[in-house]
């Protein structure tokens, strides 16, 4: 029995298999329940007592030294499937076209088409919190303590002492930069914003502002002006014309209202403009020097104007699209019609 034991842990050792499917084939003959080795162990039950224990010993040797063996070649033939396997995927093939494609969200079409008309003029994109406190959402800004905009009515707030709301507008951005860095400025802030209205076909809750700051001596509201007419011939073709209006903001004086020419009847009226021609886009003014002070700028020294814009009215002008809620309901079919943006 030992000489047959001897001749087959030989066989094992010298064992070298050529394919996956020899490997399963040797491991049947050696350790299957009619295999070689399972069927020495049985004959093992007659061997002679006195020669059991070395005969034990090398059968034990054999079905380990086989398991061995039959294990490292299956994990050699495996990962040569696997290596084989991405050696032919071509990487460069075209993905299944029968795959849908998604687009990107139209109002992160237009909010990227404004942040790139302003970058061609310098200014960075700054980003913030939404949650803010009083003093970067209202009291830096200018806003009285007796203002609207404070009331639970119209703000959203977290936390009562202290005070904490949902930002209002993303003016707030705005303050910590004037904070934290030193003129000249010249930014943009892209981001949520939430106020407590009624959701209908022309307002919600919550939509998405991009406001603009410039910051240099010598800032004028021609500046203002010939940025903001550069804004829209970039954004709405050049054959647009902007105009302002006097307006009223608590962090800005003298403040404007923007209108663009109507891009649907270019000017002659119709009910997208309720026949004026002109269509509401913005607003904007040079900054209130009070708000300078409060974020530590010397406004004896620096001038600086603010824009502030609603990317949803934006997006619903470029688009003609005549309900904000759209924007929020994830329809398929209305998200559809942007994928070639």
């Amino acid at each position: 029995m030992l000489e047959k034991i001897n001749n087959l842990l030989t066989e094992v050792e010298g064992f070298a298999a050529q394919s996956k499917e020899q490997v399963e084939e040797y491991r049947i003959k050696w350790l299957s329940k009619k295999g070689q080795i399972t069927a020495l162990f049985e004959d093992f039950k007659s061997v002679a007592p006195e020669i059991k224990r070395e005969v034990g010993q090398k059968l034990n040797e054999l079905r380990n030294k086989a398991q061995e063996r039959i294990n490292e070649l299956k994990d050699k033939y495996s990962e040569n499937d696997s290596v084989n396997t991405n050696a032919n995927i071509d990487l460069t093939t075209p993905s299944d076209p029968t795959i849908a494609i998604g687009s990107r969200h139209p109002l992160s079409i237009v909010k990227n088409q404004i942040i790139d008309v302003f970058a061609r003029i310098g200014f960075t994109v700054s980003d913030g919190r939404e949650i803010e406190d009083d003093w970067h959402n209202f009291t830096a800004l200018n806003t009285p303590e007796n203002h609207p905009a404070r009331d639970m009515q119209d703000t959203f707030y977290v936390n009562i002492n202290p005070e904490m709301v949902l930002r209002t507008q993303t003016s707030s951005v705005q303050v910590h930069i004037m904070e934290n860095q030193k003129p000249p400025i010249r930014t943009i802030s892209p981001g949520r914003v939430y106020r407590n209205e009624a959701i209908s076909a022309r307002a919600h809750c919550q939509f998405h502002q991009i406001e603009g700051l410039y910051i240099d001596e010598k800032v004028s509201f021609a500046d203002l002006k010939q940025t903001l007419n550069f804004f829209a011939k970039e954004l709405f073709g050049t054959e647009t014309k902007i105009r302002m209006r006097p307006s009223y903001f608590p962090f800005t004086e003298p403040s404007a209202e923007v209108d663009i020419s109507c891009t649907i009847c270019k000017g002659e009226g119709c009910n997208v403009c309720k026949y004026t021609g002109w269509v509401e886009i913005l607003g904007c003014g040079m900054v209130d020097p009070q708000v300078l002070d409060n974020c530590g700028i010397d406004s004896n020294k620096f001038s600086c104007f603010a824009v502030g814009m609603g990317i949803e009215r934006i997006t619903m002008l470029k688009y003609r699209v005549k309900d904000l809620r759209l924007f929020f309901e994830n329809d398929v079919r209305f998200l559809k019609q942007f994928s070639g943006e």
